[in-house]
């Protein structure tokens, strides 16, 4: 047997880099932190017109923090995007989702599958409204991205 088979030091290319198990800490974004649109998702929904609750459900869409590990961060949006789902009637959710692109969608649907996770009073019924329009605007592609997405809200 060669000699050189026996050591590492002819390889040029790191191969371990391609493994896709291999956890790579990310840094923290806390100095990067997009701000709170709680308050402006409020007062958005105190004016109740469809104009401004379609306003409050795209900020509150914008606004998701999907790239920060903060914990509280995310149970704050999740409860504001809960908030904004129930304040529909079930007349205006098939406006509402069709306004989305299909990154929203896929956002939307990670929203309504993490309300399923925490059911609170009447809250099933209304996700289930809001997902039977969603899967029918994204389709089964945007249930598969959603369960297979690394980063979660």
């Amino acid at each position: 047997m060669a000699r050189s088979t026996l050591s590492s030091r002819f390889r040029r290319l790191d191969i371990d880099q391609y493994d896709e198990n291999r956890f790579v800490e990310e840094p923290e974004e806390a100095a990067a932190a997009e701000p709170d649109a709680s308050p402006e998702v409020e007062a958005l929904l105190r004016q109740y017109p469809l104009g401004e609750a379609l306003r409050a459900f795209h900020t509150a869409i914008r606004s998701s923090p999907g790239n920060t590990r903060s914990q509280a961060m995310k149970e704050q949006a999740q409860g504001t995007m809960l908030k904004v789902l129930t304040s529909f009637k079930s007349s205006e959710i098939e406006q509402a989702v069709n306004s989305l692109d299909r990154n929203g969608v896929d956002l939307l649907m990670k929203y309504i599958y993490k309300g399923f996770e925490k059911p609170t009073e009447n809250s099933s019924a209304i996700l289930l409204q809001w997902h039977e329009k969603a899967l029918a605007v994204g389709g089964l592609g945007s249930i598969i991205r959603v369960l297979t997405a690394r980063k979660t809200v």
